[in-house]
């Protein structure tokens, strides 16, 4: 239930973070407001007075694996660039034009569960905002030329970030690689033959079926009261028909792990190979009790960070690594993922630095991660939490992300509080029952070395040989 900040601010914070402990009682204290209107979109308001700026942002329940049409993969997305088409009142690719002439800032994404709209802006400019964005909620007109010029730009957008990238091909084939059934296991942006087949009436009956007031939710985050907002709120959302009954989240659920599954993929453009592991785990949807509390702070003891054990141990100690560590992803809808990760040091084997990986895993889940590591990691986190609702865009999107995964604003309050009851008996029950073999996929990335040097090689050894016989 939180965003991450990056490394390099950690670095700084860090020794701040460890000279004390964080006193007990850190809930998340915030003045939050919270009401439906009478179409069913739901408002977030929390008022934030240091500065006369609001960040307004319109999240819809539905992303990647929500899409309904076979065949139609990357649909949620693509259907995010054409909401910056035009409408009756705005002409196509005015609306972010309109919202920088006021001196703000707005863009868009997507995710496996939702898709989310913001602008941050000066305050006075809130009404217009609102009335742009509840525009096009409803009133979005798109063209066959539209719709042919946008699935161009993923097209294009695929190949620069993902087809050009090994790393990214390899997170993608462990994704498909780690679900055998849930939709998780589609990329957002789509598989290429799919994005290829994307038309104007798939994008229309996606966008009436699912942009609709039921299905969103908005949050405001800034210099405002909750009052105002919600005079807002219905003078321009609350008029808004439902185009569609609020969208159910069908999804086919993942079946139990049976088999641990192994990827070996090669490219030629890769410097630094990889070895990564993926187990399937509970969310903090899906989890029981403190489950999930507790693989957010073994993660974080694990493998975040140089104090972590598995940097500590394979990078800084063994020199068997150039980076190592783990992560906890427990934010989805649906089931969440565990992962570990190292690239070797300069003469190591993916296979002896894998096996190392295990012996150290297998450490911890018999013995136990040291108290000191699990304290520091609670502190950690709780202190991430604290830096990060200080930003007005990081408190929106803290409870936005909840709301449209399924999460309550009480989920988000009482985070805090229940990360630091986290005790090490959790962190080692919730370690057993999700760091198996069978609920995981391990894949290694490796160099391949161009097959046009290999037959360049081969040909300079067959001149060679001439050479040596032309001597002799």
């Amino acid at each position: 239930m939180r965003n991450r900040l990056p490394s390099a601010l950690w670095t700084a914070l860090l020794a701040l973070i460890l000279l004390a402990p964080m006193p007990a009682a850190w809930a998340l204290k915030l003045d939050v407001t919270r009401f439906e209107l009478k179409n069913g979109m739901k408002v977030v308001v929390i008022p934030d007075h240091r500065a006369p700026v609001v960040t307004h942002m319109v999240w819809y329940s539905i992303g990647s694996a929500d899409e309904p049409i076979q065949g139609k993969s990357g649909l949620a997305h693509y259907f995010e660039h054409l909401m910056f088409k035009g409408t009756k009142k705005i002409k196509p690719g005015e609306f972010s034009k309109i919202i920088k002439r006021h001196g703000g800032v707005d863009n868009a994404f997507t995710t496996r569960d939702y898709t989310a709209y913001f602008q941050r802006i000066a305050k006075q400019h809130l009404p217009m905002v609102m009335e742009m964005e509840a525009d096009r909620m409803q009133n979005l007109q798109l063209s066959e030329k539209d719709v042919d010029t946008e699935r161009q730009v993923i097209m294009e957008e695929r190949r620069m970030r993902t087809d050009n990238s090994p790393r990214a091909l390899f997170a993608e084939q462990m994704q498909a690689a780690l679900y055998v059934a849930h939709p998780y296991r589609r990329p957002v942006i789509g598989w290429m033959d799919d994005v290829r087949r994307l038309r104007l009436a798939d994008a229309m009956e996606f966008y009436h079926r699912f942009y609709t007031p039921a299905n969103a939710t908005l949050v405001v985050a800034g210099d405002v009261e909750p009052q105002e907002v919600r005079k807002l709120a219905e003078k321009y959302y609350g008029v808004l028909i439902n185009t569609a009954p609020k969208a159910a989240h069908v999804r086919t659920r993942e079946p139990e792990p049976l088999a641990a599954r192994r990827i070996v993929m090669r490219d030629a453009r890769i410097r630094a190979p990889m070895v990564e592991r993926i187990y399937l785990a509970p969310s903090y949807r899906t989890a029981k009790g403190a489950r999930a509390h507790a693989l957010e702070v073994f993660a974080q003891a694990l493998g975040d960070g140089a104090t972590s054990v598995l940097y500590r141990k394979l990078v800084v100690e063994e020199n068997l690594a150039t980076w190592a560590g783990a992560w906890y992803s427990g934010d989805l809808r649906d089931d969440g993922e565990f992962g570990i990760y190292a690239s070797p040091a300069p003469g190591v084997t993916l296979e002896k630095l894998e096996k190392r990986m295990d012996e150290i895993l297998g450490e911890v889940l018999n013995k136990g991660l040291p108290v000191a590591a699990l304290e520091r990691a609670r502190n950690i986190l709780t202190a991430q939490a604290t830096y990060e609702r200080d930003s007005q865009n990081g408190l929106a999107r803290l409870f936005g992300q909840a709301l449209a995964s399924g999460y309550t604003v009480k989920d988000v309050l009482e985070w805090e509080e229940r990360i630091e009851k986290v005790t090490p008996e959790d962190v080692r029950d919730a370690a057993r029952a999700v760091l198996q073999l069978r609920r995981s996929v391990t894949g290694w990335l490796m160099r391949e070395k161009p097959k046009h040097k290999d037959k360049i090689a081969a040909s300079a050894r067959q001149e060679g040989r001439k050479s040596e016989e032309v001597a002799k």
